[in-house]
């Protein structure tokens, strides 16, 4: 997928309005059952990790286009719709406290469906920790939606906030075994001058570095890490990078011991090291640096950050107002247009909401709404 361009995800306080919500659920339930009846289970999974489509939704249901609460409220809401509509998926985990329940939740769905739970459980800890620990671009994970299909296949959902900026970054993955070699499907958000990426495939020879320094154990992280603290220059090279200065290193990262004693003492490759109880962002930055600067392993500095629609806005308006107010009677009309769809393709056969839906798409693709419309909520 070729994505371009960015938008901004600004933090937003408020809630959702009763009988808004009443109707994002009944118009989700109604989009779950018509995206299961053309795509199934892989459809599905393969589209709410696009942070394209997955943005139309929350559009196409009244959220702000370019709120934090198009993640939250989103995912909280299709997390009732599958359950709703009967689906074989499901989401587990969601915002703050019920992050945390994403393992219990999983374990729970997993073992309904026969699936290898310590795998997918596996999973969720891995693309948390990759986004918050490896991907080090001043985001925060405060949500986390794992979607699982009954086939075992998953896709990612979450978020992190950046208080300072008052941003948030949404973060898509669909299911994969290369967590730290371009993993993601899709982040939204602002595109920065620079982030320090260790899941990028460019930083493959840091992370072997890294790997190697932990290997030979702690005290010899600690003197490479006193040296790039101490000395600008080094056999007669002056140390420079265009994204870190290297005067504040030690007020940013902390004592050089204190760090070494958070790394494992064995580790076989760089998921144990990543999945290690301590190994966090500062540590990791902390390798990362000794393995660029001294060991000329260079890491990719590159923001991965990309894009989003608008125009789907136009469905039923947004909930602040932007591109208008939620039309209740519009939003009515396409809850009970889509209902009397579902239902007469469950009579005329699978293939039948194409015919009712492919006119419409069409029409759809081929506008585009008016630029003056396009206003931070």
């Amino acid at each position: 997928m070729g994505i371009t361009g960015f938008a901004d995800l600004p933090l937003h306080e408020g809630h959702v309005p009763a009988w808004l919500l009443a109707r994002m659920k009944k118009l989700s339930v109604l989009l779950i059952a018509v995206m299961y009846d053309m795509w199934g289970e892989a459809g599905i999974l393969e589209r709410l990790a696009s942070p394209v489509f997955f943005q139309a939704v929350n559009n196409l249901i009244g959220m702000d286009w370019d709120s934090s609460g198009s993640t939250t409220v989103t995912t909280a809401v299709l997390k009732y719709a599958m359950e709703k509509a009967d689906v074989p998926l499901r989401i587990a985990g969601g915002k703050g406290e019920y992050a945390l329940k994403t393992p219990e939740e999983l374990r729970r769905i997993g073992e309904a469906w026969g699936l290898d739970v310590e795998a997918l459980i596996e999973a969720s800890r891995l693309t948390a920790k990759v986004d918050n620990a490896l991907v080090q671009d001043g985001y925060t994970i405060y949500h986390h939606a794992f979607v699982v299909a009954r086939s075992g296949g998953w896709a990612v959902i979450q978020q992190g906030m950046n208080p300072a900026s008052r941003m948030a970054r949404r973060y898509h993955w669909l299911a994969t075994q290369r967590f730290f070699d371009d993993p993601h499907s899709g982040i939204m958000g602002v595109r920065q001058r620079a982030a320090l990426n260790l899941a990028s495939s460019k930083s493959d020879g840091n992370r072997k570095t890294i790997l190697d320094l932990v290997k030979d154990g702690s005290s010899r992280f600690a003197r490479d890490l006193a040296v790039l603290y101490g000395q600008r220059t080094l056999v007669g090279t002056t140390y420079y990078h265009p994204y870190i200065d290297l005067g504040k290193l030690k007020a940013e990262l902390g004592d050089p011991w204190r760090l070494a004693k958070s790394l494992p003492r064995d580790v076989e490759d760089f998921k144990s090291l990543v999945l290690s109880r301590g190994v966090g962002p500062k540590t990791l930055r902390a390798l990362a640096l000794v393995a660029e600067l001294l060991y000329r392993s260079p890491a990719d500095w590159r923001d991965p950050a990309n894009v989003d629609p608008f125009k789907f806005s136009f469905a039923v308006g947004g909930k602040d107002g932007v591109p208008y107010p939620v039309d209740r009677r519009t939003y009515d009309d396409l809850i009970s247009l889509l209902d009397a769809m579902v239902e007469a393709a469950k009579r005329k056969g699978e293939s039948a909401i194409y015919s009712y839906l492919e006119p419409l798409a069409a029409k759809a693709m081929s506008w585009s709404p008016p630029p003056s419309y396009k206003r931070p909520t």
